[in-house]
């Protein structure tokens, strides 16, 4: 049986995604749900200047199918660099998400997104984490979990705020830039797995 399973798996060959060995791949766009009547956005990502990506939710109301991309987009504001290049462990926490970022943030440790090939681990414990990776708008109940999480982390550290809710605060509360520092977004509702391997990398300083 164990002999097999070798020889199916050579005739298959690699399945792991080459990211980011050709770069970002394209971005695709949303399945189309236009309104017959566009409203403004309730929840404020549509400014003078554009949408803002941290603050869409993809809902479609304001009918511009354009800008929804299916990746979302990353911004990174500050990198770790130095022997962390190489080699990243990460804390996840949610401080009040709907799970659905969540279940993207699981694809990225999958044999599929493999972050592991990419020098990017998954801790259980802020204390050996180098990157606390959260998701969710800030509730009152995780605010104090959130500082004791960053505050147990060793120097250097960074945050990650992934989805429109940990970004913005999105409809249901606040953003975690408003308890802790972010050094990266990674925008979405939700953002794609390899969106989240963007950010990660970004502030490893890849």
């Amino acid at each position: 049986m164990p002999l097999r399973w070798i020889l199916k798996g050579l005739k298959r060959g690699v399945l792991t995604h080459d990211y980011p060995k050709k770069g970002r791949p394209p971005e695709g766009v949303a399945p189309e749900v236009v309104p017959e009547e566009p409203v403004e956005c309730p929840f404020g990502a549509s400014t003078e200047e554009g949408v803002d990506p941290s603050a869409c939710l993809n809902c479609g109301l304001c009918g511009d199918v354009e800008r929804r991309s299916t990746l979302g987009d990353v911004d990174v504001r500050g990198e770790l660099g130095g022997s962390l290049r190489r080699s990243l462990h990460v804390f996840f926490l949610d401080v009040g998400s709907c799970t659905a970022c969540n279940t993207e943030v699981a694809l990225v440790k999958c044999p599929y997104y493999d972050s592991d090939r990419l020098g990017i681990f998954f801790t259980p414990t802020p204390k050996h984490a180098d990157v606390l990776l959260v998701v969710g708008a800030v509730t009152e109940g995780m605010r104090p979990v959130l500082e004791e999480a960053y505050e147990a982390m060793p120097e250097p550290k960074a945050v990650v705020a992934v989805g429109t809710c940990a970004c913005s605060g999105g409809p249901f509360g606040d953003p975690v830039s408003s308890v802790v520092d972010v050094d990266a977004e990674a925008h979405g509702c939700p953002p794609h797995p390899l969106t989240v391997l963007e950010a990660l990398m970004g502030v490893a300083g890849r």
